[in-house]
């Protein structure tokens, strides 16, 4: 039976993506071969010189990801001082990079790691969207960065997910003149609700386009200028007794409305 290989994946930071590619590269000459022992969060020369032990005794590969300048140094030289193979996977490419954009590096570890963060982040709050649309569970109101309320077709659900993709968790209330809002919309901080009004013919205008492209006639009450007004009167009365901020959104893009919403998330220190 063939000996296996150790190759010490070395990283000042999770160090995943020099695993992968060790991996990758050991497949080449069939996996079975290589056994991989994974080191993270290398802070010191000490770590250093734990591996350089190691690696001695075992006759091993150092493959590392290392971008704090003073370690690699400390590595690559102690590496070469007792013979060791020390392979630095990611400064070739970097070098790379800062020729390119004219510009260094950051060599702080653990950037990508807060990358990820912002990533899931974005997918919670983009979930949360999704949960807490059109009033489906009021359950989400205290977890929500911001709460919007407006009459059917005042960009709620669009403004939400836009947001949501900014790492904010939105909730939204339709206002309907026959359903009662709900008591815990009452409960918020003013400033946590933001209310969308919308003048009634551009309102009358989206909604008719929104029937038509339904296959349903323009006349249904949805569209009827009266049934508008109605609405627009009864959600004004609920912003009112909020106190919430309101924005007229007739002839703003989503993007220029949520940039309203966040100076005023910026202003609550969200």
């Amino acid at each position: 039976m063939n000996k296996k290989e150790m190759v010490y994946v070395v990283s000042d930071s999770v160090g995943e993506t020099a695993e992968l590619m060790v991996r990758a590269v050991a497949s080449q000459f069939n996996g079975g071969y290589v056994e991989i022992q994974h080191i993270s969060f290398v802070e010191d020369i000490k770590d250093l010189e734990n591996i350089i032990a190691l690696s001695k005794y075992s006759h091993s590969i150092i493959a590392y990801t290392i971008v704090i300048p003073s370690l690699k140094k400390y590595l690559d030289e102690r590496a070469r001082e007792e013979g060791i193979i020390a392979i630095d996977l990611m400064n070739p490419l970097m070098e790379a990079f800062a020729e390119k954009f004219k510009k260094d590096p950051k060599r702080e570890p653990r950037l990508m790691r807060k990358l990820d963060d912002n990533y899931f982040r974005r997918v919670e709050a983009i979930e949360f969207a999704v949960k807490y649309d059109d009033g489906q569970d009021v359950r989400g109101f205290k977890r929500a960065d911001i709460v919007l309320i407006g009459v059917s077709r005042t960009s709620k659900t669009p403004l939400s997910m836009y947001l949501a993709h900014k790492r904010f968790k939105v909730a939204n209330v339709p206002l309907v003149p026959e359903v009662a809002p709900p008591a815990e919309l009452f409960e918020l901080p003013r400033n946590k609700c933001v209310g969308l009004v919308i003048t009634p013919d551009k309102l009358n205008e989206i909604r008719k386009e929104r029937l038509k492209h339904l296959g349903l006639m323009p006349v249904a009450n949805y569209a009827d200028l009266d049934r508008i007004l109605e609405e627009l009167d009864y959600a004004e009365k609920i912003m009112k007794r909020i106190g919430c901020p309101i924005i007229n959104v007739s002839n703003k893009a989503v993007e220029e409305t949520a940039d309203i919403i966040l100076a005023m998330l910026k202003k609550r220190g969200v």
